[in-house]
């Protein structure tokens, strides 16, 4: 069953993970301004980090209410001396059109959050041994391992898309050598969960270097040296190579909570295109959109891509860039507005 986004509740989060805070509107939302500024860097909003370098003897944040407002403070008075232009502004036509899909922005969407997040994380494995959180809970990082082995006899054309293949068994000669890439992969334990699943060759990226030697660290310690771990943001990567599977666990919904989110989301798509093979899989695990909402967003980076009249004519494969394969249909659902839904989606699609 395909998710759906409650409100007010947040999603449930492992203990120990910070509470998501919120931009205020000239944040989140601005950019009714001139237009012709570049879009503002997490360089220049760096300075909120400042806020969070007080830590405690034992690596933690002291007074984190505190901190937050403070760095949403010095955010709220940069936007209104740099007046951000719309996210869209720079790269799509339609920059009036509010995107439903949206997401309001937050401390979350800025590398300066993650990289002093993972220096904490760094801090407390080092001193303690504690691996940090997972995010969205071990529960889904070990469901979407199996089921992301599970679909490697789609992408070797054994099962016809749109089955729920959560159950099927895979010969491991078939696809323990599939390169692997874990797009903000955090700790890395993602991959580890993969390489139990007997996938060898394995890559995480992740833009915060804080991020990369943690993980490198984890996986030592847990005897899975073998993962290659490198310091790579996926809207500007430098990688050289293409991979069979893609896996994206929260990364996205990051991406969203920029203050240039719409934007962003858009570059993501076609780095993303760009990295996987053709026939390979994309499996997206997110909390901030809906499955619905995912195959919207394919849809539309499709329509950006090749032009809206040709998408619509059915132009054939030429202009289709994903194809949705299928989501998990195994996390728990709840009831909400008479509507039922889980509060974690995931979702893959096939490059064609």
């Amino acid at each position: 069953m395909a998710g759906i986004r409650l409100t007010p509740e947040e999603p449930e989060m492992p203990v120990g993970t910070p509470p998501r805070p919120q931009l205020p509107p000239s944040v989140a939302g601005a950019g009714g301004g001139s237009g012709g500024l570049e879009m503002a860097s997490d360089d220049e909003r760096s300075i909120a980090a400042d806020s969070w370098s007080v830590r405690s003897e034992y690596g933690s944040t002291l007074d984190d209410d505190q901190r937050y407002a403070d760095a949403a403070e010095v955010l709220a008075a940069s936007a209104a001396s740099a007046n951000f232009p719309s996210a869209a502004s720079d790269y799509c036509s339609d920059k009036d059109d509010e995107d439903p899909g949206d997401v309001e922005g937050s401390m979350l969407g800025l590398q300066s959050y993650w990289d002093a997040s993972y220096l904490e994380d760094l801090a407390n494995f080092q001193e303690h041994g504690h691996t940090g959180e997972i995010w969205f809970g071990a529960d889904v990082m070990d469901t979407v391992a199996v089921w992301t082995k599970s679909l490697c006899s789609i992408i070797e054309g054994r099962i016809p898309s749109g089955q729920d293949s959560i159950e099927s068994e895979v010969d491991e000669n078939l696809f323990s050598n599939y390169p692997v890439l874990d797009v903000g992969t955090g700790n890395g334990l993602l991959l580890q969960a993969l390489a139990k699943q007997g996938f060898t060759d394995l890559t995480g990226t992740d833009y915060s270097k804080g991020a990369v030697e943690l993980a490198r660290n984890l996986a030592a310690r847990d005897g899975f040296s073998s993962i290659n771990f490198l310091v790579d943001d996926i809207l500007e990567t430098k990688l050289d190579r293409k991979f069979k599977i893609i896996t994206d666990k929260g990364t996205l919904d990051a991406i969203g909570l920029h203050p240039d989110g719409r934007a962003k989301r858009i570059i993501y798509w076609e780095s993303v295109s760009n990295l996987v093979e053709p026939g390979g899989i994309v499996v997206i695990t997110s909390c901030n959109h809906t499955k619905d909402e995912l195959l919207q967003e394919v849809e539309d980076f499709t329509k950006r891509k090749f032009g809206k009249e040709n998408v619509d004519e059915g132009a054939g494969d030429v202009s289709e860039i994903f194809r949705y394969i299928d989501h998990v249909r195994t996390y728990p659902t709840i009831m909400f507005g008479g509507i039922e839904g889980s509060q974690v989606c995931t979702v893959a699609f096939q490059r064609v």
